[in-house]
């Protein structure tokens, strides 16, 4: 049994599905494994313009697998503290590659979003999410912290600082309408149309052209650490000219608007 299936519901659309329901999605090492494994191998198929990530069954991610880790691999000979060093390389290193994808990436929040698993929905570049999604910075609960995964990096530049120290320092729960609410998630579906409404999305992005999109994700990201906006705003400046120059992309929106159909970039 695969614990990430991949499907390809509409072209141009990959869905990467966690498929270990009966353990809520956790990220058991045997889960995270193939995951960043897919994830990767997804960023290198240039037919995947848009990527969803979802949960099977009744939860999204429900973060650390307490009773079934799974095993860490390539750790022989290592002792505890490194073997746990290595551990928590490799859970980076989904949240890694889902930033560094060329796709954009949606999160299908179709349940709980649980520790590790909001911060793999944050990681995303958009998120949709079903009644049943609650988000939980679990680890304060847990005794340990709540910063993990980035999720400390992540969670205030979706939320805002103030809003976020509040969901950290206080392990509460974040339902669907509220994390719609306060910015968390883009919209709220019922869970039988939530898959539908993240293809039409990438429907959507899919239409438009691949570098265009490609830089735009980038300099969305690439905000978050910008020393200042004169630097940040050099390098959106790059990227435009760089479209703008070397395609003719423009020129068909243009046509395309005056003849009253969809364009067609070739880039």
């Amino acid at each position: 049994m695969s614990f990430v299936e991949l499907d390809r519901p509409r072209p141009g659309v990959t869905l990467v599905t966690l498929n270990r329901p009966e353990r809520r999605n956790s990220m058991a090492f045997d889960v995270m494994v193939p995951l960043r494994d897919a994830l990767a191998g997804i960023g290198r198929d240039n037919d995947t313009r848009v990527v969803v990530v979802t949960g099977a069954g009744s939860s999204f991610c429900a973060g650390a697998d307490l009773e079934d880790p799974g095993s860490v691999p390539h750790v022989d000979g290592l002792t505890l503290p490194t073997i746990a060093l290595r551990s928590m390389e490799l859970l980076d290193e989904v949240i890694r590659t889902i930033r560094r994808l060329h796709q954009p990436v949606i999160a299908a929040v179709n349940g709980p979003a649980i520790g590790g698993g909001f911060c793999l929905a944050l990681a995303a570049d958009l998120r949709l999410a079903g009644p049943e999604a609650v988000f939980r910075a679990a680890g304060i609960n847990n005794g340990l912290t709540a910063a993990e995964l980035g999720l400390s990096y992540l969670l205030p530049r979706a939320v805002g600082t103030a809003r976020a120290a509040e969901i950290m320092l206080t392990g509460r729960d974040v339902g669907a309408t509220e994390a719609e609410r306060i910015g968390l998630v883009s919209a709220v579906h019922d869970d039988a149309s939530l898959l539908d409404a993240c293809f039409d999305v990438a429907d959507r992005i899919a239409a438009f052209s691949r570098p265009g999109v490609e830089l735009t994700k980038r300099a969305l990201w690439g905000s978050m650490d910008a020393s200042s906006l004169e630097a940040h705003m050099d390098a959106e400046g790059t990227a435009q000219l760089l479209v703008r120059i070397t395609t003719r992309n423009f020129e068909e929106a243009v046509r395309a608007r005056k003849e009253g159909r969809p364009p067609e970039f070739r880039d």
